[in-house]
């Protein structure tokens, strides 16, 4: 194949995905306000869609249930859209919000008390403690580049030059005294 051919092909596989992305960051607002078309009365206890049932899950109704879900849903694919789309260096923090709302819907369907929203921050405190400072770090070092025109690689590259020059100077020293010595016997 040809590099334009190669280059034909990239380009409108690029072009399908990008648009993919685009209808379903589109789609999000006709899928979280889907909630509205679910049995609202409390006698319904379960529904099923596509193969799945869902209950109550110790919501008052179905509808505030399925609210619940899209409310956390939406953000969680909008976030993972975000987070492998980001050309930016601090794209790593997308983790932090993308995961707090994996673990809200998660501890929705692992507790056993109802209660939504409560426990998750510790279980997002260990994340943070590795994310966070990663993120820093990246951030220093770029700063420290682009701003204060500090290249840390060429300043590596310098220190070794000098370490060699000042190996340099005491060999030609040890010379120079082997030298004088040499010509003090003679």
């Amino acid at each position: 194949m040809s590099s334009k051919t190669t280059f034909n092909l990239l380009a409108k596989k690029r072009i399908i995905i990008e648009s993919l992305v685009a209808f379903l960051i589109v789609l999000a607002p006709f899928i979280f306000k889907s909630h509205e078309y679910w049995p609202s009365n409390e006698d319904a206890e379960t529904l099923s869609i596509l193969g799945f049932n869902i209950g109550k899950g110790g919501f008052q109704t179905l509808e505030v249930h399925a609210w619940f879900l899209v409310g956390k849903l939406i953000p969680i694919y909008l976030l993972v859209i975000w987070f492998f789309t980001c050309r930016h260096w601090w794209y790593h923090i997308i983790l932090i919000p993308l995961l707090m709302y994996t673990f809200q819907l998660v501890e929705n369907y692992v507790s056993d008390d109802y209660m939504v929203d409560s426990a998750n921050l510790m279980w997002l405190l260990p994340i943070c403690i590795v994310v966070i400072p990663f993120v820093y770090f990246i951030r220093l070092k770029l700063y420290d580049k682009h701003v204060h025109g500090i290249d840390l690689d060429a300043m590596d590259e310098e220190l070794t030059i000098l370490k060699a020059k000042e190996e340099l100077r005491k060999e030609r020293e040890k010379l120079e005294q082997r030298k004088e010595t040499l010509a003090k016997k003679m």
